[in-house]
């Protein structure tokens, strides 16, 4: 169906809501809808797949089939909203079922749950009781009309709002009217304003020019660009926009295509066009880039700056999917990682955020924290050497693009196999190249230096080195960050079966493993067998002599470091090093000379961040209180003027490796568990809030200093928790929103609560 189809699902929508003019769904619904509903409503992992994001979600309705399904053995069709179909017969036909559609004399499922939640309101700032089943491992009961009845009967303390303070009686009171009197929707499409469509139209132009460099260079950068939000240089802050392909040219209306992955064969003539992303903008799917005329000019700069020629088209398939480094190979590899360098944080963010939503099939097989820094172009023998990128090309093939259950063994064994024997080259041509030195370590912009934290099924991607040394570290080249963005993202169906999935999740485990063999190269060669066996203790071992290639512990490193604990003294000179790229300071985490808070900001607050330093560094064997903190959790802090400020408090679970998929809770070690204090929203997704006043946050941390047992956490909930019940919830939960608007309001979005925790 084309995109412009919608357009005429928003006319629609405005004849049926002629009649009841009193309640505008844009002005006086949708707010609503985007306050209280959104924060678990949006994306895939939306329940009973009801997006309340836009006029568009809220017609199609819910649909009973889960997105993420691990255990599927075929994949299942897309539904991805404003994509896969258009106006609600089109999405009837995928499967979904109305919600605001009175059926047999009763009124629409979206007023009865509404109406349940009112008729069974939460005892306020109490815990819910255990029945109320939370979190994104809810069973996905989704009731169609006929089956209410007997939902309310079962589950009577889960209408909506589910498990959270409800409505205000105004609110209330506006849905139900809107909902009587037929929901009529006049939500129309978001459109670009002047600037932006001239802009757009120069990226268009780029994106479309005629030639078979051109071609190649569009298809490489749609391909890495097609799950941004871009936005242009002074246009409208509220406006985003993607990339998509269409049936039509520019100054037309779009015609979307929509194939599976945007590596698929589009089947037809197509041209690359820029559309406004519609509906509410969510943080976890709001992964921005800039355009700008000086962007426009670097692209040009980087692709058509050295005249190189395209012999033949490469053409669709399984094969071209598999092998980016074969595709795209006419390209020349410094212009394609030169690009992704300069823009890492937003590839890495790609890799665990976007619409897939929950990363746990990337992030069960990282540590939750470590730094990534990348390898410098001069340096990186994929792209200085011709005759080295001949050898080892088609030994970067990536899994997953057959998903065979019977061959899901056989298919890892081989690719397993593929990229040993590029290592075992890697290995060898590197050993008889200059051993690496801080030279050979990339330095080129704030992007050098990447910070990850991992929370549990997603995890936060910052500039900048943030918190204490990280047990690992990574050392990217362009092989790994491109097979990376493939394996993770252009490649990755989250609507396919267990085999795709279980195969993208066992490659990544064998890249994690490529970056910390590379970070190993700048260890003493002493060193390195230690080293190692810290990151694969116990069953990591087993993994290390079953599917890894051997360490290289013979070749130099061209780094001055001490003999003994050498990783830490890397560390340390990194942090001197690139103390530039280190946007905002981190005293909290790494205290200098007993001043543990920022130099600038009043005594107050200096106090608190004081305090709060004294949570980090420690394990959880003495600091108890981290066995009862979830992976993200936030402290609202009041100011004396009224202000909020916010700081996360991550949990950084410790394991004795992360080189397995099934059984991490067997690898899993508490004790050695610690807390990153950070000033910030480090989440999509909060998994509890405090909130404190400045003056009371050397008292709060005294209090959780001394948490010994459940009994004592339960006091200092009371005291300071926010739970979903809390009366004041909706605004203490979107002041975190607005934090993030004022402070960076292009990454501002909603927030996720799904994983808002019951404590």
């Amino acid at each position: 169906m084309p995109y412009r189809f919608s357009v005429a699902v928003v006319l629609w929508f405005v004849a049926m809501g002629a009649g009841a003019e009193s309640i505008s769904y844009t002005r006086d619904v949708q707010p609503i809808l985007t306050e209280k509903c959104v924060a678990c409503h949006a994306c895939y992992d939306s329940p009973c797949q009801l997006n309340l994001g836009s006029a568009e979600g809220v017609s199609r309705g819910a649909n009973k089939t889960p997105v993420y399904d691990g255990g599927r053995t075929q994949a299942t069709d897309t539904t991805r909203l404003f994509l896969d179909a258009h106006g609600p017969l089109a999405w009837q036909r995928k499967g979904f079922y109305s919600v605001l559609d009175a059926q047999s004399g009763q009124a629409a499922l979206m007023a009865r749950m509404l109406e349940l939640g009112e008729q069974n309101p939460v005892e306020p700032n109490a815990k819910l009781p255990d029945s109320v089943k939370l979190g994104v491992d809810r069973p996905n009961t989704c009731p169609v009309p006929g089956e209410f009845d007997t939902y309310a009967k079962t589950h009577a303390h889960e209408g909506m709002p589910l498990g959270v303070t409800g409505l205000t009686p105004p609110e209330l009171q506006t849905l139900k009217s809107w909902l009587a009197a037929g929901a009529p929707l006049d939500q129309q499409v978001l459109q670009a304003n002047d600037i932006e469509l001239a802009q757009a139209k120069q990226w268009e132009d780029l994106l479309n020019a005629p030639g078979a460099r051109e071609s190649l260079v569009a298809r490489w950068l749609y391909e890495h660009l097609f799950l941004a939000h871009l936005y242009f240089q002074n246009g409208d802050n509220r406006h985003f926009f993607q990339v998509v392909r269409s049936r039509t040219p520019s100054g037309t209306a779009v015609d979307l295509i929509a194939s599976r992955r945007p590596n698929d064969d589009p089947g037809v003539v197509f041209y690359y066009r820029l559309i406004p992303v519609q509906g509410v903008i969510v943080h976890k799917t709001h992964i921005t880039y800039p355009l700008s005329a000086q962007k426009l000019a670097r692209v040009k700069e980087l692709f058509y700056g050295n005249d190189w020629q395209v012999l033949a088209s490469p053409g669709y398939g399984p094969q071209r999917r598999a092998n980016p480094f074969e595709t795209f190979a006419a390209i020349p590899a410094r212009a394609r990682y030169q690009f992704m360098l300069e823009n890492a944080e937003y590839f890495v963010q790609t890799f665990i955020r976007g619409p897939v939503c929950r990363g746990q099939i990337a992030t069960d097989v990282i540590r939750d924290n470590f730094w990534v820094m990348f390898q410098d172009p001069d340096h990186d023998l994929f792209i200085t050497d011709p005759n080295y990128r001949g050898q080892i090309t088609d030994k970067l093939a990536l899994p997953g693009q057959l998903d065979d259950l019977s061959a899901t063994l056989s298919l890892w064994r081989t690719y397993r196999d593929k990229r040993n024997e590029y290592e075992a080259a890697r290995q060898d041509a590197y050993a008889d190249a200059p051993a690496p030195s801080w030279s050979h370590i990339w330095a080129g912009n704030d992007n050098a230096v990447l910070s990850i934290f991992r929370h549990y099924d997603s995890a936060t991607v910052k500039k900048g080195l943030i918190g204490e040394v990280p047990q690992t570290i990574w050392w990217m080249d362009y092989p790994l960050l491109e097979r990376t963005y493939y394996q993770l993202v252009v490649n990755f169906d989250v609507f396919g079966n267990v085999s795709h999935q279980a195969q993208t999740r066992l490659y990544f485990d064998l890249i994690r493993n490529g970056a910390e063999q590379n970070f190993l190269r700048l260890m003493p060669p002493d060193a390195r067998e230690a080293i190692l066996a810290d990151w694969y203790q116990n069953s990591g071992k087993l993994k290390v002599w079953m599917d890894y290639q051997d360490i290289d512990d013979d070749s130099p490193t061209g780094l001055t470091l001490p003999e003994t604990d050498a990783k830490n003294g890397f560390a340390k000179q990194l942090l001197e090093r690139y103390a530039g790229f280190n946007m905002r300071p981190d005293p909290i985490n790494r205290c200098v000379d007993g001043a543990c808070y920022r130099r600038n900001f009043p005594k107050p607050q200096q106090d608190a961040e004081q305090a709060l330093s004294r949570l980090t560094n420690k394990p959880g064997a003495g600091l108890k209180v981290i066995q009862h903190l979830p992976e993200a959790t936030m402290v609202r802090v009041e100011e004396g003027d009224g202000s909020v400020d916010f700081y996360s408090l991550l949990r950084n679970r410790a394991h004795t490796n992360v080189a397995f998929m099934m059984g991490e809770s067997l690898r899993y070690q508490p004790g050695l568990d610690t807390l990153t204090v950070y000033p910030g929203v480090m989440s999509s997704y909060p998994n509890f809030m405090f909130n404190v006043p400045v003056a009371q946050v050397p008292a709060f941390v005294a209090a959780m200093e001394q948490v010994r047992d459940d009994a004592a956490f339960e006091l200092l909930v009371k005291q300071w928790g926010v739970r979903r019940t809390h009366p004041e919830f909706w605004r203490y939960f979107h002041d975190l929103d607005r934090y993030i608007q004022r402070t960076e309001p292009v990454e501002a979005g909603i927030l996720d609560m799904n994983r808002y925790e019951n404590l």
